[in-house]
């Protein structure tokens, strides 16, 4: 049987200085060797502003630990994630001394604790004290034991190893800034490559679209909903190789050629073909998967074509699936030579579901993609009868991948 740990009492022991600090950087909870560290009390700090406990030395010009920690503090809050500071010199107040500050260097670190939603419920606040070690190196290297040059040298070179930590603390601000823009404009541009007019005219279908952890939260992978006249529907989902920026602009060419070609020719294989031809002059377009399926409301038919793609399910209000996967064809540019692409196409009862989906919905690292249908088959089947919006939630929470996952998904749930 498991031991329960008794977490507060290892946050208490723990050797390490840690401080707690809410949203709102109050300072809620800090351990004894943080205390120790900074010669203050639990009462001193708990329900105080972090800057208001430790603000900057006013006698020292150059002091900048609370512009450094505050930067730090907000790009968790911001982004969710740990952040690791440089070597920072951060004087702190002598308690029994007003008014005077003592010499402190810090390496500092803030780590986020997450809630339910993915919102920033506290921040740990870790450092080290390496105060000790700073003194120790100019005891053993005392510029009042040197003379004449070597004491200018000495002195030239602590001189250059702090505005070197400096500026090294500038420059990754940055590119932290320049990627935040970055990451902006990327997102500006994977919006308005992804606009859907036509999907407003349907309360009954939701749209689900995550770029894989750690990107810049722009992908490949594209889905699409168009209306054709009079009482058809077209709906398709895409995945282009790669992740990125790259892929987010093949991804955004194909799209708006297959939602096209749909337009003019209303046959799924047909434009399938079309894209086809089309990839073969879009560097980094072969290799791509798409499946295109037409819904015709008058003869309750589907009408489907796929380009190597994990097959849509038509799940019934039974809970029973059934595959579409009986026009299947290889990727984008697979073949040397043009070849006319299947079509295939099944009937559809009032209540039934459709369901597009990207490979990085099912497919997992050492496991086999059909363990990943199955699971994908029973949780459509066994939660049927919430509403599609729900259901996109719940297929995402089901199979781990509601905050994203390691490929990009795209998915699209069309009550019929």
């Amino acid at each position: 049987m498991a031991s329960r740990v008794d977490h507060t009492a290892l946050f208490a022991a723990t050797p390490s200085p840690y401080l707690v600090l809410g949203p709102d950087l109050v300072i809620v909870d800090v351990n004894r060797a943080y205390l120790a560290a900074t010669g203050r009390t639990r009462e001193d700090l708990l329900g105080r502003h972090i800057f208001t406990a430790f603000p900057d030395n006013p006698a020292d010009p150059d002091a900048d630990g609370v512009r450094n920690l505050g930067a730090s503090l907000h790009r968790v809050l911001a982004s969710g994630r740990p952040d690791t500071m440089a070597l920072q010199k951060y004087d702190i107040p002598v308690v029994s001394r007003p008014g005077v500050f003592e010499e402190r260097w810090w390496s500092p670190v803030n780590t986020p604790v997450l809630g339910p939603e993915g919102e920033v419920t506290y921040i740990i606040h870790r450092v080290e004290d390496v105060t000790a070690f700073v003194i120790e190196y100019r005891a053993t290297h005392p510029h009042g034991a040197l003379e004449g040059q070597r004491l200018k040298e000495a002195q030239a070179l602590e001189a250059e190893l702090y505005a070197r930590a400096r500026e090294l603390q500038r420059l990754n601000e940055e590119l932290r800034q320049a990627h935040t823009r970055e990451r902006e404009v990327a997102v500006i541009l994977q919006e308005a490559m992804l606009h859907v007019p036509d999907l407003a005219h349907h309360r009954d279908i939701a749209v689900r679209y995550l770029p894989a952890t750690g990107s810049l939260n722009v992908c490949g992978d594209w889905y699409d909903v168009v209306d054709i006249a009079p009482d058809r529907l077209a709906v398709a989902v895409g995945d282009v190789i790669g992740h990125g920026l790259e892929a987010a602009a093949v991804m955004g060419m194909l799209r708006s050629a297959l939602s096209a070609a749909i337009r003019a020719l209303e046959r799924p294989a047909q434009a399938l073909e079309v894209l086809g031809l089309y990839a073969r002059s879009v560097e980094g377009a072969l290799g791509t998967t798409v499946v295109k399926a037409v819904v015709d409301m008058r003869s309750r038919l589907i009408t489907y074509s796929s380009a190597g793609h994990p097959p849509p399910m038509l799940i019934h209000p039974d809970g029973s699936c059934e595959l579409l996967d009986q026009a299947t064809d290889p990727p984008l540019g697979a073949r040397p030579q043009h070849v006319p692409r299947p079509q295939a196409s099944l009937p559809y009862r009032p209540g039934d579901t459709l369901v597009l989906y990207t490979d990085g919905l099912i497919e997992r690292r050492y496991q086999d993609i059909d363990v990943g249908l199955g699971q994908l088959a029973d949780i459509l089947g066994e939660f049927i009868n919430q509403n599609t919006e729900q259901l996109a939630d719940t297929v995402l929470a089901r199979l781990g991948v509601a905050s994203g996952g390691r490929d990009d998904i795209a998915l699209i749930v069309v009550r019929l």
